[in-house]
């Protein structure tokens, strides 16, 4: 006997098999901005900032190598760095997470 389940798609609401690999996927989560994830693969080339530091929008935090191009990460919003993730020299993969920020009361 099939198991069937209620399935909601822009309030339609549908009966229907899930397949296992549909039940065993990662359930999605929201993005939080204070974690700063790797946009790619790549190695760790040079970290500017330290753990406890206040740094301001905009400003460059670290270079990471990605075929053979250097590409900056920079600030998205003024923080302070709560814990850095990552080494110098270290290949690290996609989704990566590499800094914990605490934003700056305003």
């Amino acid at each position: 006997m099939s198991e069937y389940s209620t399935l909601v798609v822009h309030s339609a609401v549908y009966q229907t098999q899930l397949t296992k690999k549909y039940k065993n996927r990662k359930a999605w989560e929201a993005p939080n901005p204070n974690l700063i994830h790797s946009f790619i693969p790549g190695t760790i080339i040079d970290i500017f900032v330290e753990e406890g530091q206040t740094v301001k929008q905009g400003e460059c935090i670290m270079i990471l190598e990605a075929m053979k191009m250097r590409n900056r990460v920079e600030m998205p919003f003024d923080a302070v760095i709560k814990k850095i993730h990552v080494e110098e020299g270290v290949r690290i993969p996609k989704n990566h997470l590499m800094f914990d920020l605490e934003p700056l009361a305003e």
